[in-house]
């Protein structure tokens, strides 16, 4: 096939160059798109009377074929047309003739391909929205389940307070949401038409960018013709929602290829969600956890690739832009795949409840709450820190407890405690006593269940 542009040249393209500069291998998903545009685009000029309206209707019937041809695996791509927006409409040309010709009145392939990605990313960013909610519903499902039961919560990866297993789920209820939000921000940001703003300049022909930007559901259009087909800063900004993402779904998933160890115990995942070893026959590894983690560095790779894409670029569109897709695309489809297979684990995992409970005296969960006791009493919180600790390491020579030292042990550091002070000891005790609010006690955890059944089902 011979390129619109090919006259210019004095020789036809080396076949190097062809493979190297073609898109048309990745840009191809955006067919639906890119065709729903160019009917879009081709009504506009109808209306404009730059095209007539038979001459509309001749295309419009052209491209619903062709996107049917794509769709059932008829249509053959030929690298030779660099791209999805000439591998249209070549195809177009060929099955209508001049009417086809006519479409490219008016538009650039600059401004083209910028309209496409941003159709594509609203539609994406809705996917991605959907399957966070499913996520967090799994961790909604799994948290009503442990709303008094206990579990030793971590700072530095030693045992700090005592926590329930409802609080520590709906943790990532709530980062998950903050993800929802960032990603709806950027849709919002993105959601205007570069539709018509040609090459760079715009046109001198009559056309009606508020026309197709209506057409295509945008609210408004991109304003400065140079900004418009240049833009991706959009790109970056979805990439990055994602790298965020992927940081809070790596950590949900090193938090419980830790848990599902021998040495934690704490929770089970489903056989169907992890595999063994090829010599070792007890094994039971989290490898779907794993590369969860390990595909974070992927998408914080793109993310790096995109923002270096836009950093050195002169103003207007440059070839380079064309390489933002690769990362776009390959940032959704690995964000989208691991919030899939994260609300599967989720759904599919037991806490190991009575292994938990079992444990929970050991580490001095219940250190904080005995010195908010003294600070009752009134005791100085720093003088109380310092009472704590010293009976803290009293407990490790004598190999004890907190809640197995006497009355007069206590009274030997402070004579303000008194018999309620076991009250307040022990893991259990402790979390029926949290009284702030978003505390990581049963009733803060149930009033939190409540929020975000019902926050949930709005969405």
């Amino acid at each position: 096939m011979q390129r619109s542009w090919e006259k210019r040249l004095a020789a036809k393209p080396d076949e190097l160059t062809v493979n190297y500069v073609e898109s048309l291998s990745y840009d191809k998903r955006l067919y639906k798109y890119d065709i729903v545009g160019s009917i879009a685009h081709a009504a506009m000029l109808a209306q404009q009377k730059l095209i007539t309206q038979a001459e509309f209707r001749a295309i419009e019937k052209g491209l619903v074929e062709i996107s049917e041809d794509i769709e059932a695996g008829r249509f053959e791509f030929d690298k030779a047309a660099e791209d999805i927006h000439m591998a249209i409409e070549a195809a177009l040309i060929q099955r209508i003739g001049d009417p086809g010709a006519k479409l490219h009145t008016g538009r650039s392939r600059n401004d083209q391909v910028a309209t496409d990605i941003r159709l594509w990313l609203r539609d994406e960013i809705e996917t991605l929205q959907a399957a966070i909610a499913r996520l967090q519903a799994a961790f909604v499902q799994l948290a009503s389940k442990h709303t008094n039961d206990p579990m030793p919560a971590y700072t530095h990866l030693q045992r700090a307070q005592p926590i329930v297993i409802a609080a520590y789920l709906l943790s990532f209820v709530e980062q998950l949401e903050r993800d929802s939000v960032r990603l709806k921000n950027c849709r919002m940001i993105l959601n205007a038409s570069p539709l018509g703003s040609g090459a760079i300049a715009g046109s001198t022909l009559a056309i009606d960018r508020k026309s197709t930007a209506e057409q295509l559901g945008f609210p408004d259009i991109v304003y400065n013709s140079i900004d418009a087909i240049s833009d991706r800063d959009f790109c970056a900004e979805f990439i990055f929602d994602c790298a965020l993402i992927a940081a809070h779904l790596s950590r949900f998933a090193e938090d419980w290829i830790l848990f599902s160890s021998h040495e934690f115990g704490f929770l089970r995942i489903d056989d169907a969600f992890c595999t063994s070893s090829s010599m070792m026959p007890q094994k039971r590894n989290p490898d779907v956890l794993e590369l969860m983690r390990s595909k974070t560095g992927a998408v914080y790779g793109a993310l790096v690739a995109m923002l270096t894409i836009l950093k050195g670029q002169p103003s207007g569109y440059n070839r380079d832009l064309q390489e933002d897709k690769i990362h776009v695309f390959s940032t959704a489809d690995t964000t989208a795949k691991s919030l899939e297979i994260a609300a599967a684990v989720v759904s599919h995992t037991t806490f190991q409840t009575k292994e938990i409970r079992a444990g929970l005296d050991s580490g001095f969960l219940d250190a904080t709450a005995l010195a908010e006791y003294l600070v009752q009493k009134g005791i100085p919180f720093r003088k109380a820190h310092g009472i704590v600790g010293a009976l803290v390491a009293q407990c490790e020579q004598q190999g004890k407890s907190l809640g197995q030292l006497s009355r007069a042990e206590f009274q030997e550091r402070s004579s303000v405690i008194e018999a309620d002070v076991y009250d307040s000891l022990g893991a259990v005790n402790v979390v029926r006593h949290y009284v702030s609010a978003g505390a990581a006690g049963p009733e803060q955890a149930q009033q939190q269940l409540t929020f975000w059944k019902k926050h949930l089902a709005e969405s």
